[in-house]
């Protein structure tokens, strides 16, 4: 009856690991270091400027061309 108890648990621990890898995995965001989040908030600001830039420049040649 040991023995046997003994096997049954080995078999279950070794597929609760298999299923364990198939599983997927949380639904907790990747880790982004601090820098990184410095860089990727550096480049949203430089495409933010560029865009105030371009609505800018359009808007003042629409002025050019009402007058």
């Amino acid at each position: 009856m040991n023995r046997k108890k003994k096997v049954v648990t080995t078999l279950k621990k070794k597929a609760k690991k298999a299923n364990a890898k198939l599983a997927p995995n949380s639904n907790k965001p990747r880790y982004i270091s601090k820098a990184e989040r410095e860089k990727m908030a550096l480049e949203a600001e430089a495409t933010q400027s560029e865009e105030k830039i371009q609505e800018e420049s359009s808007a003042e040649q629409q002025q050019a061309t009402a007058e």
